[in-house]
């Protein structure tokens, strides 16, 4: 960097600044929202050539974050994402100069007409929208045996701690912010797709109640279980996104479910370091199967840390459906319908119109789409449409049932717990039938350098319990380390 002062703060500050870290200098005048974005735009150039997290960034950055600058100096900050560089999957609309393909180069030209609801929120908040990261293509919904990470449009991404898996489908949101390249991003969960690339780039990662966060202006998957949701390295970062992109929206019917109508600042009690008070339930067998011993030690080590805050543990707690082996029925049925409807209203000039548009034109360009094959899609397409089938509605009832009744919430009322707790992400799939909340907060690695982390799980719209808990538990280990990066080569 030409900026002598730049470089200074790039080199010895910004790796691991915090969101309140980044206003306090903001407030002092140390820095400006300007100066932010040159040095992650930086980063990303220097770092991200063989990562490959970042699809593009917004060309109008610097004229929004230089514009939040006079807004700052003239009225003060709107809130604590003012001025604030913020990644968006390739997935959520953005009504600008940005695209949105959900990885796929069948929407390689498609800019969104409006924003969705969650950049709408992030931009009423201050937020600058730095840029879109690649994501596993259609959001890993496209075929059996497609890599995480990797999309017609962008590659494969690749994680920063190593040769590890990055983590499916958020993929690029999940290694831009474990590079930082941003102060934090937003992914989309239909199952496990926040959790699990926040668990292998050691962040935080939030995946809310279906009905926290709307899902308008988001290319789907799923209606009954999709959900946009934070990932960043700190809790507390998390919980400031996320208590910007919560709200009602009359569009997107399941956020009218949420009983706090006027929102939660979901950072404002994160103050204690004790647990004492809390009771979480360890998630046995079957979710600790297959683990090695490195991993098992970490996951004991964590148990061990909540014990020493004051929490009552309850070790091996039943949950009836542990052994469930779940399909993805309701996923095949619901994905054709969503995705026509989201198509069906983009702008004119975008020939891809339907589910049926997208399979074809992947057959008319079998070497650049079908790398791994367009399986599912086929197979939603051969679906009505019109989620008439009983199969679906079978699947339906019986995933919600088995998921809450016989699931998380016997567990919790049966013991009378706060969260359960789960080793990784192991607890995701039951959490995304049921459509409940998860927060998912580092760990450790093992010897070799993998990251690894815990999750606590809760009932619908129980994210201030599960963030005071995970806020906690973070405080006392604070296990994150930045990966080290090796600058780009120009050959």
């Amino acid at each position: 960097m030409q900026n002598p002062k730049l470089k200074k703060l790039h080199d010895e500050w910004l790796i691991e600044a915090t969101i309140e870290d980044m206003q306090d200098k903001l407030d002092s005048r140390e820095i400006t929202s300007v100066d932010l974005v040159h040095m992650y735009l930086y980063r990303i150039s220097h770092y991200d050539k063989s990562i490959r997290s970042v699809l593009e960034v917004n060309p109008e950055a610097l004229h929004v974050a230089a514009a939040l600058d006079v807004e700052r100096a003239q009225k003060g900050p709107r809130s604590k994402l003012h001025g604030i560089p913020i990644l968006l999957k390739d997935n959520l609309d953005t009504g600008d100069k940005m695209h949105t393909s959900a990885g796929s180069l069948a929407l390689d030209g498609h800019c969104a007409e409006k924003d969705s609801f969650v950049a709408a929120k992030l931009r009423e908040a201050g937020a600058i929208l730095l840029g879109k990261t690649n994501m596993t293509e259609w959001a890993n919904f496209m075929t059996f045996g497609m890599p995480s990470g990797y999309s017609s449009r962008g590659g494969q991404t690749l994680n920063p701690y190593g040769e590890f898996d990055v983590g499916g489908s958020s993929s690029g949101s999940g290694a831009a912010i474990a590079a930082n390249f941003a102060a934090a991003s937003i992914g989309t969960e239909t199952s496990g797709s926040i959790l699990n690339p926040s668990l292998k780039n050691s962040l935080v990662g939030i995946k809310p109640t279906v009905g926290l966060v709307s899902r308008s202006g988001v290319i789907p998957i799923a209606h009954t279980q999709d959900t946009p949701g934070p990932m960043a390295r700190t809790v507390k970062d998390a919980a400031h996104v996320l208590t910007a992109i919560a709200g009602l929206d009359e569009k997107d019917p399941a956020t009218l479910t949420n009983p706090a109508r006027n929102g939660i600042d979901y950072a404002a009690g994160l103050t204690e370091k004790s647990l004492k008070g809390y009771r979480i339930g360890i998630a046995g067998k079957p979710f600790s199967e297959r683990m090695n011993k490195h991993k098992i030690k970490m996951i004991e080590d964590a148990i061990h840390c909540l014990r020493e805050l004051g929490a009552e543990i309850v070790e091996d707690i039943v949950i009836p459906s542990a052994e469930e082996k779940w399909g993805y029925e309701i996923l095949l049925y619901e994905f054709k319908p969503d995705l026509n409807t989201y198509l069906s209203s983009t702008a004119p000039n975008n020939k891809i119109r339907s589910l049926a548009d997208v399979i074809a034109f992947n057959y008319k360009h079998p070497k650049a789409m079908l790398k791994y094959g367009q399986k599912l899609l086929v197979a939603s397409e051969d679906t009505s449409g019109t989620l008439l089938e009983k199969e679906y509605i079978e699947a339906l009832e019986k995933d919600q049932y088995l998921s809450r009744d016989q699931g998380i919430d016997f567990a919790l009322k049966q013991n009378n717990l706060d969260a359960i707790f789960f080793g990784g992400d192991r607890g995701s799939e039951i959490a995304a039938k049921a459509g409940y909340p998860t927060v998912i907060v580092p760990t450790g690695y093992t010897p070799n350098g993998e990251p690894f982390g815990v999750s606590f799980t809760g009932t619908a719209y129980s994210e201030e319990i599960l963030l005071k808990i995970s806020y906690a538990f973070e405080q006392t280990n604070k296990h994150r380390k930045a990966p080290v990066l090796k600058e780009d080569s120009d050959k």
